[in-house]
């Protein structure tokens, strides 16, 4: 790991968006709370959660970090037949929480899958992304062309 024991804690900041894209009846079956495992949003929030708080435990080099605040919104996107899926995570940390994010929006995609597999197979996991981050020695970083 780096050593970020000389660096100073500041806010940390990171969003991170992704979507899971799946068939026009495995939406409405979503929707309207027809899918075999139960309630797939609440599950896959709470998902998300539970993983940016054990990103370390995923991904071998990253920092151990206690997490101020942890927001997840799952929208079902019926026209377009997509979960679109944001994590914004907070810290006063001696480095950045752009891997608790991105963990966060992987789990609650993968979560989401293992939830409505039995109805639909051909659902495709994309866009998972850094689109913002704060705080620390490089400051703002914004995705040209996207909010956060």
């Amino acid at each position: 790991m780096v050593d970020v024991g000389d660096k100073p804690v500041t806010a940390r900041e990171c969003v991170a968006p992704g979507a899971v894209h799946k068939a026009a009846e495995t939406i409405a079956a979503l929707a309207e709370g027809r899918t075999p495992k139960g309630d797939v949003l609440a599950v896959a929030r709470i998902a998300a959660m539970q993983a940016a708080k054990r990103t370390a435990d995923w991904i071998p080099l990253a920092h151990p970090l206690p997490l101020d605040a942890i927001d997840v919104e799952l929208r079902i996107e019926r026209a377009s037949a997509r979960v679109e899926i944001e994590a914004r995570v907070r810290a006063q940390a001696r480095t950045g929480v752009e891997m608790e994010a991105l963990v966060a929006v992987t789990a609650a995609a993968l979560t989401i899958y293992d939830m409505c597999k039995a109805i639909d197979r051909g659902m495709r996991i994309d866009a998972v992304r850094l689109v913002r981050k704060s705080g620390g020695k490089s400051g703002v970083w914004e995705r040209a062309g996207e909010n956060g």
